[in-house]
């Protein structure tokens, strides 16, 4: 999720009692909310802070940076999941990289269909501390289907056999620190050969506001777009990110997010989502002027 490194290096060790939390989104360009701090901790890979605000719930930091909050966590866990399911209905394999805090794990276990769901997050701080002060999204993780494996997600893909998935969702931080590994040819490719022929990537590709954002979003488009024969992005509002407006990438070897979408087929799943539907999917895949202009200059 979102760790913009670009942003600068204040990570807010230490806190206690109500104070601003502050995100720095650019050099001249803060985002504070007024915060209760629950709990911290500074894991082997990152520093963690759980918090409350009023307007925004329960909520939490890694290295200063907002990864999660109750109000608006349905948007991103509708989007990272949903629109894959919408274009292949048959998904029955899926690897979750990253997703500590449980929300991707809860929106994939709502299909029940599914077979085999592996979840492989690096750091089980997020996990556990998820558990005690995030319930609304990590409710999920005694599912039977669930099998979450604390480790390298691309450790994980490299040593995974050929065809083994239908859907990978990549739920990482940004490319520093322990998602850097997630953002390399090396990944994508391996990516590319455990998925099936039908198998869809799904990965988050931040904001494209900020330049240091936009230049992270160019490298990895053209790594996938060297990789994947289908490779686009998808837009969605998320009130506690950046600009606001935040993207995923759809990649697949096959199957179109627009010319193979079967929005019939997956209503009949009977999903109550808060954020998707079929005329949210065909909208977010029309990329604003300003996106167009910056990805036709690569």
């Amino acid at each position: 999720m979102n760790d913009q490194h670009d942003a600068g290096e204040t990570y807010n060790y230490g806190l206690s009692g109500d104070i601003w939390f502050t995100e720095h989104q650019s050099r001249d360009v803060d985002f504070s909310y007024k915060v209760r701090v629950l709990a911290e901790e500074q894991s082997p890979f990152q520093h963690i802070v759980f918090m409350d605000n009023p307007s925004f719930g329960r909520m939490f930091s890694i290295n200063g940076f907002m990864q999660v909050t109750e109000a608006d966590e349905f948007v991103y866990h509708d989007m990272i999941v949903h629109p894959a399911l919408a274009v292949n209905p048959d998904i029955r394999r899926v690897l979750i990289i990253g997703g500590g805090d449980g929300g991707t794990a809860r929106e994939t276990l709502r299909y029940r269909q599914l077979e085999r769901i592996d979840m492989v997050e690096i750091d089980e701080a997020v996990v556990r501390m998820s558990k005690q002060y995030l319930p609304v999204t990590a409710c999920a993780f005694d599912d039977a289907r669930l099998n979450l494996i604390i480790g390298d997600g691309l450790a994980h893909v490299q040593n995974s056999p050929d065809n083994s998935y239908d859907l990978i969702l990549v739920d990482s931080t940004d490319p520093v620190g322990p998602g850097e590994g997630l953002f390399t040819f090396d990944f994508y490719r391996h990516c590319y050969r455990i998925l099936g022929e039908r198998g869809i990537l799904i990965n988050q590709q931040e904001s494209a506001f900020y330049p240091g954002d936009f230049r992270e979003m160019q490298r990895a488009q053209q790594k996938i777009k060297a990789t994947f024969p289908i490779a686009m992005l998808y837009s969605f509002n998320m009130p506690s990110y950046g600009s606001g407006s935040w993207f995923f990438g759809f990649a697949s070897k096959r199957l179109h997010p627009l010319n193979d979408h079967q929005p019939e087929r997956w209503e009949q799943f009977g999903l109550d989502t808060r954020y998707y539907n079929r005329d949210i999917h065909r909208a977010a895949f029309a990329l604003p002027n300003y996106l167009r202009r910056k990805l036709e200059q690569e």
